[in-house]
């Protein structure tokens, strides 16, 4: 999506990818990532995802990359943290009580930025990207992340036709096909999500599947 897409979005309170509670795949399926304590996971698109708190209890460090400087200064107010961003190359970096947060493009992002990190959460950054980026993304991601780096990777899969994305359905056959030649790809869960997607469902939405993979690089 465009850049200006996103941050009208921030700036208009057009936020309802972002969600109340931790993501129960995340909980359920972290163990798979292997972090060990003091470790660090990359956020993809982050926004101000409580999902990056809970990283933080289990003693993960966090590097998130968002390209909302509002959902990034939202995080750290709304968690009680006083931080004042400072360039960073091509990004502001906001650092604070292990976390570092890039405001800027992921596309623009290096292995360098993520300072170690072999772990990945991505459970909003696949599915807020039209098809024509999502080659790219993919291509990047591989880029960035060494090999056995771990991506922990959370989609849905509807019918398009039924409501304009984002969120975009990318169903776990697409997963295959985007990261299949240079990641080892594995099914965690698949399950029927309507009902716990109200938000969707209003929109038009009639059937979805939400599902959990984990990517290994090779």
């Amino acid at each position: 999506m465009e850049r200006e897409f996103w941050r009208e979005r921030w700036a208009l309170g057009e936020i309802g990818f972002h969600r109340s509670a931790t993501h129960p795949y995340l909980e359920r399926f972290f163990d798979r990532l292997e972090v060990g304590r003091g470790e660090k996971v990359f956020v993809p698109l982050c926004g101000k995802s409580l999902d990056m708190l809970w990283l933080r209890q289990q003693g993960a460090g966090v590097v998130g990359v968002e390209l909302s400087v509002m959902a990034v200064e939202a995080f750290f107010a709304e968690n009680g943290m006083a931080v004042a961003g400072r360039p960073e190359g091509d990004f502001s970096l906001y650092e604070k009580e292990g976390f570092s947060l890039y405001c800027g493009d992921l596309l623009d992002f290096t292995s360098d930025c993520l300072s170690g990190a072999r772990a990945v959460y991505d459970r909003a950054s696949l599915v807020a990207l039209p098809p024509a980026m999502r080659r790219r993304y993919a291509d990047h991601m591989a880029t960035l992340l060494p090999s056995a780096s771990k991506v922990l990777l959370i989609g849905y899969g509807y019918e398009q036709a039924e409501m304009d994305g984002p969120p975009f359905s990318v169903p776990y056959s697409e997963v295959e096909a985007l990261f299949g030649e240079r990641f080892e790809v594995e099914l965690l869960v698949e399950e029927d999500a309507l009902k716990r997607h109200q938000g969707l469902k209003a929109k038009g939405v009639t059937g979805l599947s939400e599902y959990a993979c984990l990517l290994e690089r090779k």
